[in-house]
């Protein structure tokens, strides 16, 4: 290992060059997955770090973590992916087959590892990202007495998407030797070019023109209460809402993601009082040839119709399921010509037009329902009446978010809500309401739906 001594606040530091070599390499066009990102950081201003600091397990050496990043760097191309820009400022990925990048390694000394590696992760974070020179990975390890402590790793969100990322873990934990499987960025740039690309992006412009044409003009009715910093980010945690939606899936048998889509739904109608409610639901787009097991980031935002206005809430369900097979089908294009006919569907319907809302259910462990019996109408209610929901606003900013986004994660025996807004369209008020309404409607949906103990 060659070590390079380099100055750190919070501990003496060196960084290990570790060079790596792996299969592919190239340059074309952004895959569409690709570019949908691309446009994403450059409207909110960010490059969307993702990752984050952990402590690692008793035992774990300086070399296995050098191995870890060199397998990292080697098994995948978007790891060693970075971008070029013509003389317009278009990108096009350059995948490179070899090269070399530095662990940063931060000796504790008497202070705590933890508390070294959060500044790490922020210094990550907030360290602006060079597309063209640098590789999209950080990654630094703490050590104390010679032993590595913690881990902090921070990469691009241009490498991939959340279940490429869950993909990517997996694998490292398990050292996958096999061949990498589906359509790698540069296999996709060329399959969305061919006639069959060309075929689908088609399909997809002709479904959301329909839309775009149809739908009402506006998404909110406006804030009353317009605050500086203008964008805030609030979370919101709920066992009650774990419980319900696992209920009603349970009973409806089916996966947990539409319903939690259709009670969404039915909360941003109660909050906008416009219907039908139309939101961009983030699709993986992994049920796709090629793109099943893939480390990448192939996912884009959709668009989704709902007419739920007075409607119970099993056909409010039923007609989610509907409109979501629809707009998963047409979530797989060519973003810059999906933009191109938002912009040119605007300034016909006029300055009003806005499809600035967002959902992406990103669950793993919890989307396929309860995994043992399912909740009682009695654990619901406890849950709702035991203070186990907490809502804490997060974040103040200048940097733009869209105007509402919504994630939707598993953490520990709750479903957690990070709601993005700009207080412009959206108030603090209405976006904490809106979440307290998506627990209660779930709520009241499943003690419909879940039997009473005689």
């Amino acid at each position: 290992m060659d070590f390079v001594a380099s100055g750190r606040a919070g501990g003496m530091a060196e960084q290990i060059i570790v060079a790596f070599e792996g299969e592919g390499s190239g340059v074309d066009d952004l895959s569409w997955g690709q570019l949908d990102l691309w446009m994403a950081m450059r409207r909110q201003n960010s490059w969307l770090p993702l990752g984050g600091a952990v402590a690692l397990p008793a035992g774990t050496s300086l070399a296995d973590v050098v191995e870890n990043l060199r397998y990292l760097m080697s098994r995948y191309q978007p790891m060693r992916t970075r971008l070029r820009f013509d003389a317009d400022g278009r990108p096009s990925q350059v995948v490179s087959s070899s090269g070399e990048i530095a662990l940063d390694v931060v000796d504790a000394g008497d202070d705590d590892p933890a508390q070294i590696a959060e500044a790490m992760r922020r210094r990550y974070e907030e360290t602006e990202y060079d597309f063209v020179t640098q590789w999209p990975l950080r990654m630094g390890v703490v050590v104390r007495a010679g032993l590595p402590t913690h881990l902090v790793i921070i990469m691009c969100h241009l490498v991939a998407d959340g279940s490429g990322a869950a993909l990517m873990i997996a694998e490292l934990d398990a050292r996958e030797t096999a061949p990498i499987k589906g359509m790698q960025p540069l296999e996709q740039a060329r399959w969305q070019r061919s006639p069959a690309g060309v075929r689908q992006n088609q399909a997809a412009l002709r479904y959301w023109e329909r839309l775009l044409r149809t739908i009402p003009a506006r998404r909110f009715a406006g804030s009353d209460d317009r605050r500086q910093p203008r964008h805030w980010r609030g979370e919101f945690r709920s066992l009650a809402l774990q419980l319900a939606t696992q209920a009603i899936a349970d009973r409806a048998g089916m996966d947990a993601s539409p319903v939690l889509m259709a009670v969404y739904a039915m909360a941003l109608h109660r909050m906008t009082g416009i219907n039908p409610v139309v939101f961009r639901p983030t699709v993986n787009n992994r049920f796709r040839p090629g793109l099943a097991d893939v480390v990448c980031t192939v996912a884009e935002s959709g668009l989704c119709a709902l007419d739920v206005a007075g409607v119970p809430f099993p056909e409010a369900l039923t007609r989610t399921r509907q409109a979501a097979m629809a707009s998963y089908k047409h979530a797989y294009f060519h973003p810059v010509d999906v933009d191109d006919l938002i912009a040119r569907v605007a300034q016909e319907r006029g300055p009003d037009f806005d499809i600035g809302c967002f959902y992406n259910d990103r669950r793993i462990t919890t989307r396929a329902g309860s995994a043992g019996p399912t909740p009682t109408s009695a654990q619901i209610r406890d849950a709702l009446s035991g203070s186990q929901t907490t809502f804490r606003w997060t974040i103040r900013q200048d940097d733009p978010f869209e105007r509402l986004f919504v994630h939707i994660d598993d953490v520990a025996d709750a479903v957690q809500i990070t709601v993005f807004m700009d207080t412009h369209f959206v108030s603090p008020g209405d976006a904490e309401a809106f979440l307290y309404g998506i627990e209660e409607i779930a709520v009241e949906a499943a003690l419909e739906l879940v039997p009473h103990p005689s």
